[in-house]
């Protein structure tokens, strides 16, 4: 088996950067800064278009919690379907019920609406009760990939757990450690997990070109800076994963 990395960009232009850099799989995503919502049918659509590189848009029509009632359970359904028709290899989604268990019965419909795509479940899986029992629930159902930082905000002080849980997956789901992934860490986060892919952002933010600071707006950092990922960086990414 070998190593995968996917990246979560936030734009076409971070998604540019990261195929150049020769990531695997996009996560695709709109507003990163609030883990990631739904990307436009533009986008998905002029990604798909332009890059050869596995995508898989997130579906998620809103930021906070994973607890979602029937009207937001009907937009994921139609995003999904939308995801389809523009050729994409997969969705990345997440939903939980109000006891920190898995909503089991909407992400097997969700499973089922988006095949042949794969699914991967994200970190949602990391504000669940009982990761076991939910793992156990998420290979049941389809999931290919659950994205997790061990039930931690960093990766890197969950190691010990991300490794019992690809263990016990058994090579039946692909288990992928996020969140804290770096060049520096990232070949130590393989051999302490024993895992195979890996998700970072590598997001970055640049000073905007715009020549023209309003002067009521010059310390606004929403109104001059844009994300960026550096294509380098990816490199550096792969080149130390790949490192004998």
């Amino acid at each position: 088996m070998s190593y995968k990395i996917e990246i979560a960009t936030s734009d076409f232009n971070t998604t540019k950067s990261a195929v150049e850099g020769g990531v695997d799989r996009i996560e695709l995503c709109a507003n990163l800064a609030e883990g990631g919502t739904t990307p436009s049918y533009g986008l998905i659509s002029q990604c798909r278009n332009s890059f050869d590189v596995l995508l898989y848009p997130i579906i998620r029509p809103r930021g906070g919690d994973f607890l979602y009632n029937k009207d937001e359970f009907e937009l994921m359904q139609k995003d999904i379907k939308l995801a389809k028709e523009l050729g994409c290899d997969g969705v990345v989604i997440g939903l939980l019920n109000m006891d920190g268990t898995i909503d089991s019965i909407r992400t097997a419909a969700l499973v089922e609406l988006a095949y042949p795509m794969g699914v991967t479940f994200h970190r949602a899986f990391d504000r669940c009760k009982n990761p076991f029992e939910a793992l156990e629930e998420l290979i049941e159902i389809g999931c290919e990939r659950i994205l997790t930082s061990g039930q931690k905000p960093n990766v890197n002080d969950a190691l010990d757990i991300i490794n019992e849980l690809n263990k016990k997956a058994e090579d039946r789901i692909v288990i992928m450690p996020g969140s804290g992934v770096r060049s520096d860490n990232i070949k130590l986060i393989a051999e302490k997990t024993g895992c195979f892919d890996f998700h970072t952002s590598l997001r970055e933010k640049i000073k905007s070109p715009m020549q023209f600071i309003h002067p009521s707006f010059e310390n606004s950092e929403e109104s001059y800076t844009n994300n960026h990922i550096n294509s380098a960086e990816v490199k550096k990414l792969r080149e130390a994963l790949f490192a004998k």
